[in-house]
């Protein structure tokens, strides 16, 4: 079951209706990533993202037209006006991510043209550290390099009032962007990789930030069967249950299915073979990998222990996880 609700026009709805904001505590950032009408929606309905529009960014002329782009320079982009305390900007670089192919040189989805091109603009010099350091980390999971843009904002021309907010008002309009990649609890974020350092053990630093694998046989929960509920040891959020576990003797925890659409699945080419990667939504956590070779012919979730954390099934309501306590009992 997909935890964001659809209305009739095909949108997920927006959590962030009906959330005070408080203007002075938000910062911002602007995301280049094709057409503008799709990107800007879907980064609306991010928890934590206050308010959005779109324009026409980095330029070589003033107060440009949708006619003039293609020739003065100007990227399509959004801007995002975000609570800190709400939503990182980790998580929001690790949203943009899901919905781009940063490999792809002036072309995102049928677009193609230099204002089309993928783009992170920034106003905090702070900022630029944070968005290298998810680049490099993007970097791991492609052969080819990435070719996303990075530069200071330096001017940033609201586009016109048609394109404000153009899918809520045309809900049957054109876009890129799946909004699948939003179906995840929001009220997780991912801490910024310098907290993860000092909270993480090192093999979990490894195996959720750095893909690694753990040995099978020698990690926590292979062998452990107590009822309760698995989750994401980066941002909490809710993964699997002890119901669904079994012993597959492979020597790492698996488990037949996930709790919900909470888990993004990713192909894997890495090792010379052809796998499918599980990776935590929100907090982007490599998890390990799925495979079809589960009980009466399902699926099996082959898991690294370090990337789970597990709650007992006595602990759960107080842990904030009370609706999946009749799963597991």
């Amino acid at each position: 079951m997909n935890l964001w609700k659809r209305r009739g026009s095909g949108l997920p709805d927006n959590p962030n209706m009906i959330v005070d904001y408080d203007g002075e505590k938000l910062r911002e950032i602007w995301f280049a990533g094709g057409c503008f009408w799709g990107v800007e929606a879907y980064f609306a309905r991010v928890y934590g993202v206050a308010k959005t529009s779109v324009g026409y960014a980095n330029g070589k002329s003033e107060d440009p037209t949708y006619q003039d782009i293609k020739y003065s320079g100007h990227v399509e982009a959004v801007h995002v006006s975000y609570d800190p305390s709400l939503v990182s900007l980790e998580t929001l670089l690790t949203y943009y991510f899901r919905i781009i192919d940063p490999t792809s040189v002036n072309r995102q989805g049928n677009d193609l043209g230099t204002q089309y091109r993928t783009g992170i603009y920034y106003h905090y010099h702070s900022d630029r550290v944070i968005i290298e350091g998810a680049l490099a980390q993007e970097q791991l999971k492609y052969k080819t390099p990435l070719v996303v843009e990075v530069m200071p904002l330096e001017h940033y021309y609201l586009a016109e009032d048609y394109h404000q907010s153009y899918l809520e008002k045309n809900p049957g309009g054109y876009c890129h962007v799946d909004f699948s990649q939003l179906a995840t609890p929001v009220q997780y974020s991912k801490p910024s990789d310098e907290h993860l350092r000092g909270s993480l053990t090192e093999m979990q630093y490894k195996v959720t930030q750095k893909s690694a694998t753990e040995p099978p046989f020698d990690n926590e929960y292979w062998d452990h069967y107590e009822r309760g509920i698995y989750v994401d040891v980066v941002t909490g959020e809710p993964l699997f249950l002890s119901s669904a576990k079994f012993d597959s003797g492979c020597g790492w925890p698996s488990y037949t299915r996930a709790i919900e659409d909470v888990v993004i699945e990713k192909e894997d080419r890495n090792l010379g073979m052809l796998r499918t990667e599980v990776r935590s939504g929100v907090g982007d956590s490599h998890l390990g990998h799925v495979f079809n070779d589960g009980p009466q012919g399902g699926l099996r979730y082959c898991i690294n222990s370090a990337a789970l954390r597990f709650i007992p099934v006595e602990e759960m309501e107080a842990a904030g996880y009370g609706k999946y306590v009749h799963l597991v009992q």
